[in-house]
């Protein structure tokens, strides 16, 4: 007999990224043992899969404790219909992530998406005031693109541990938002049914 494929689920986000974090949770919620994680980086990109049936399930960040609305999701969502499946919390650290144990006063710009540089304000703002923060499309690929040699080697980045983990990169402080208890909440989402087959 043959196998039925793994569920696809597509996240608002690159390996590593927080969204990847929320979407292992979704499927251990939902019993979903068998699962295919599909990396889209956008809230947008998320939604055109659901709604083509590229993936099954889509994972997307809504608001977080500190740093508000998540303005790219509620865009999407404004242009997309689909049907929510869960909304939910998960708890977000966010560390400094740097190259080969750079000194904290030899960066000279700090990446990231700009929901985490918001969740970071007032560290920035006490510790890194006169740096450039330069926004970035996901936590998890501008560490990628830091590993990469795409960003200056003096650069650092805001992202999860896993992210220091994967990408070979050094946490050089860790725990650095501004809320301890620093919760965001995701939606998992499923394509759109239409109600028109239940009208008589």
């Amino acid at each position: 007999m043959r196998n039925p494929t793994p569920t696809r689920v597509g996240i608002q986000g690159a390996e590593g990224s927080f969204s990847e974090a929320a979407a292992l949770e979704f499927c251990r919620r939902h019993g979903i043992d068998d699962f295919k994680l599909v990396y889209l980086i956008t809230s947008a990109q998320v939604l055109t899969k659901v709604d083509s049936g590229e993936v099954e399930v889509g994972i997307m960040a809504m608001e977080n404790a500190q740093g508000g609305v998540v303005i790219e999701s509620m865009i999407a969502l404004a242009e997309y219909r689909c049907d929510i499946a869960e909304m939910f919390h998960i708890h977000v650290e966010q560390c400094l992530l740097g190259k080969h144990d750079l000194p904290l006063e030899e960066i000279t710009e700090i990446h990231s998406h700009p929901q985490a540089l918001r969740q970071c304000r007032e560290y920035l703002a006490d510790q890194f005031w006169t740096r450039p923060l330069i926004d970035e499309d996901d936590t998890a690929h501008a560490a990628e693109r830091l590993a990469k040699g795409d960003l200056p080697s003096t650069a650092a980045v805001i992202g999860s541990r896993r992210c220091g983990e994967l990408y070979d990169l050094t946490i050089l402080e860790a725990g650095i938002q501004d809320l301890k208890n620093n919760l965001t909440l995701f939606l998992g989402v499923k394509k759109w049914k239409s109600k028109q087959n239940n009208l008589v």
